[in-house]
């Protein structure tokens, strides 16, 4: 598949009723090898927090969930026979747990008649451990090509395996938003990154932080000095180019 960005809508748990909008930005990047980092971040934290001139420093409490994988998807029959799309996400890295295989991630995928799409499954309310039937409201984010001149989009996935430091990372950049998770045992960080175009400059501007790891993202930003398989260090860990494409 194209790499692509996708943003969520709402989150509705059955049967509440839709809610006028979310309580999280939640955006989701996948790389074209089905690579993706999946933030969702509280619009409006407890502890007086906010989004402010779009940029987002808290403690990981704002983070509603976090986590990064592959994803799949497949035909199935549905419920009155016709053939629907069932896709899977498998968490390699998740905030709300160490054990990231444990968690079952799934939903029917329904297109809808204005270009959004409607995904419909059932998982953990963590507000009351139950599992519970749910429906998400996702729409694709118009890539950008970052200033380049040829108008390529560019794709980057840079990843930690470091099991004997139990330390894994993900860094999923697409077009204009790039986005990362790590996590070394118990420790915990995310970050944001968009492109922003105004008249004066155009730039790369961190919207996100959380945690104190640090995380590759400028080198997800500079491609030409990155090859495929490539290692790199930073911090303390080695990370690795596993995606490395333009469009």
């Amino acid at each position: 598949m194209a790499p692509n960005i996708s943003k969520r809508h709402y989150l509705r748990w059955l049967p509440d009723r839709i809610p006028n909008e979310d309580n999280t930005s939640t955006i989701v990047t996948t790389s074209g090898g089905n690579r993706f980092v999946d933030l969702r971040i509280f619009k409006n934290p407890s502890n007086g927090v906010v989004f402010k001139g779009g940029k987002l420093f808290a403690p990981l409490s704002q983070l509603e969930w976090g986590f990064a994988g592959t994803s799949s998807s497949s035909l199935k029959p549905g419920t009155n026979g016709a053939l629907v799309t069932h896709s899977k996400w498998n968490h390699w890295i998740d905030s709300r747990t160490p054990n990231a295989e444990s968690v079952q991630d799934e939903g029917i995928m329904q297109p809808l008649p204005n270009g959004d799409t409607l995904e419909t499954g059932s998982m953990i309310n963590p507000a009351t451990g139950r599992k519970t039937a749910y429906e998400e409201k996702w729409s694709d984010v118009a890539l950008q090509s970052t200033g380049r001149k040829d108008g390529k989009v560019g794709c980057v996935v840079l990843q930690l395996h470091n099991d004997a430091e139990k330390a894994r990372g993900m860094v999923v950049r697409v077009g204009q938003v790039c986005q990362g998770i790590m996590r070394v045992g118990e420790k915990l960080t995310v970050e944001q990154w968009v492109w922003s175009e105004e008249e004066s400059k155009s730039t790369w501007a961190r919207r996100v932080r959380m945690g104190d790891l640090w995380m590759p993202c400028g080198l997800a930003m500079e491609p030409a000095k990155l090859v495929m398989g490539g290692k790199v260090a930073f911090g303390d860990y080695e990370w690795e180019v596993v995606e490395l494409t333009e469009a």
